[in-house]
């Protein structure tokens, strides 16, 4: 692996970090808000957040994906609350390092087939899937507080998971 299991578990739980800071930012205006009819909530995408990357996880280290355990996620994601949500997130730096630490080097380096589309690694996979769509849905988080009007984030918060310095 490029990334050592450490340094994969620091990264997924420095995406938690930078999603519970754009979080902070979610208010009344933006709640609710979602660019077209079809697409999600910021509250939706929240809860999404809540199962995607341990779910993911949960799904290599079993070297398939269930649609029935996934299934089960999602529901519980959906009947959480707001404030559910958020503790649920807050909960998602310990959840990766159990789940990672769970896996040896060895397991990471295994090849998976999880979808279909060709075998990876476990490693990889997370990489991939996991890490890379943390990255892409704070982005979206960002873009949606942004476009409720929150003029004040900046890179600052969207890279970095923090206010700009004061000038």
């Amino acid at each position: 692996m490029v990334l050592t299991k450490s340094e994969l578990i620091e990264s997924l739980q420095n995406e938690v970090r930078i999603l519970l800071h754009l979080a902070s930012k979610v208010d009344d205006r933006s709640r609710e808000y979602r660019p077209t009819p079809k697409q999600r909530s910021t509250t939706e995408l929240l809860k999404y957040l809540t199962i995607m990357g341990p779910a993911l996880i949960e799904a290599a280290s079993n070297g398939k994906f269930d649609p029935a355990v996934w299934t089960e996620h999602q529901k519980a994601a959906e009947a959480r609350n707001y404030d559910q949500t958020i503790t649920a997130l807050q909960a998602q730096p310990q959840q990766y390092a159990a789940l990672l630490n769970a896996m040896s080097d060895a397991d990471l380096r295994t090849e998976i087939d999880m979808f279909g589309g060709g075998k990876t690694s476990r490693g990889a996979f997370i990489t991939n899937l996991v890490l890379s769509g943390c990255a892409a849905y704070r982005t979206q988080l960002f873009l949606y507080l942004k476009s409720c009007g929150h003029d004040e984030l900046s890179t600052y918060n969207l890279w970095g998971g923090r206010d700009a310095p004061a000038s």
